[in-house]
């Protein structure tokens, strides 16, 4: 694996992220993957831990090799280009921090019903009902886990396992989001996708608390609040991240959530208020100034396992 390691390509591919973004397009790689994912699962579902189990090898197994075949292409340059375009496919960062401010802006001017309708492109949790200060908590809490998955994790996977780990990392992330959530349609079918996600994103979300320490407004709170509460949310990833931003930022997260009529009532994570519409664009600094510090050290991730392989 650290022969794949690519700095260079990692670091144009964040900044492809940073001028291009996201293109909302059906032809974006992801985008064409999670239709390829859709049509198998129509023809593979079953309500069976094993059909799962093949969805996602098929999958996943699928996209790695692509991964392994592209890192191969001939010359250095070449695959420079590709680590880079892998890269920028993968990343989301630029795309977060800017659905986090286009909900600052909305509750800024009391738009609740322009608020509720952005929400799904940040979460799974129903809008319909929420008020002012429950989108910003969502809002909140979102950038905080979706730090670790749009960017800490992609970059975590392309530092040590190159394009095959850009592709396959996204891949899984993509099915868990498909099929990984809790319901009676994919409680089975769903399991394996759920389960890999968490085995992807244990590393990477640990990451995310740290550079939440170290880059946030409030170190000492940040570090207090992931150490004690870290562990309590029911993801063994995301409280991790949610932690580590309530103490940053100085909020109380947690709560009660409503995800598609199934009432969720979760602990909270901090010491201060609940998040006020104030504290979105507070969290959007610190989503970027996690994302910075994420590919400053993926880069140079990258570059020390380059040089330990021509040292060897």
């Amino acid at each position: 694996m650290p022969t794949w390691s690519d700095p260079l390509g990692l670091a144009l591919g964040v900044a492809l992220d940073r001028l291009v973004a996201d293109p909302r397009t059906p032809a974006h790689p992801v985008a064409l993957f999670g239709r390829a994912a859709a049509r198998l699962e129509r023809s593979l579902y079953k309500d069976a831990r094993s059909r799962g189990v093949l969805h996602v090898a098929v999958c996943v197994g699928g996209v790695t090799v692509l991964g392994v075949l592209a890192q191969r292409i001939p010359g250095r340059p070449a695959r420079t280009i590709v680590t880079a375009v892998a890269t920028w496919a993968v990343l989301g960062g630029t795309t977060l921090a800017r659905e986090g401010a286009y909900m600052a802006a909305a509750l800024e001017h009391d738009d609740l019903q322009r608020a509720r309708a952005r929400l799904p492109h940040l979460c799974g949790r129903d809008p319909s009902r929420l008020e002012a200060k429950e989108l910003a908590r969502a809002t909140v809490e979102s950038l905080a886990e979706n730090t670790s998955d749009a960017v800490v994790a992609p970059l975590f996977w392309g530092a040590v396992a190159g394009v095959p780990g850009l592709l396959t990392y996204r891949a899984i992330n993509t099915l868990d989001a498909m099929v990984g959530h809790r319901s009676p349609r994919y409680e089975r079918f769903g399991w394996a996708a759920a389960r890999l996600d968490d085995v992807a994103n244990h590393v990477p979300a640990r990451l995310t608390g740290l550079l939440a320490v170290l880059t946030g407004p409030d170190p000492r709170g940040a570090l207090a609040a992931l150490r004690r509460d870290g562990h309590r949310h029911p993801s063994p990833n995301a409280g991790r991240c949610e932690a580590a931003f309530a103490g940053a930022l100085g909020v109380t997260l947690g709560g009660t959530n409503v995800y598609q009529g199934r009432v969720e009532h979760r602990p909270t994570m901090g010491d201060g208020p609940e998040p006020d519409v104030k504290d979105i664009r507070r969290a959007v600094r610190l989503t970027r100034a996690v994302t910075l510090a994420a590919a400053g050290t993926a880069v140079v991730t990258a570059w020390a396992l380059r040089l330990r392989r021509h040292h060897r």
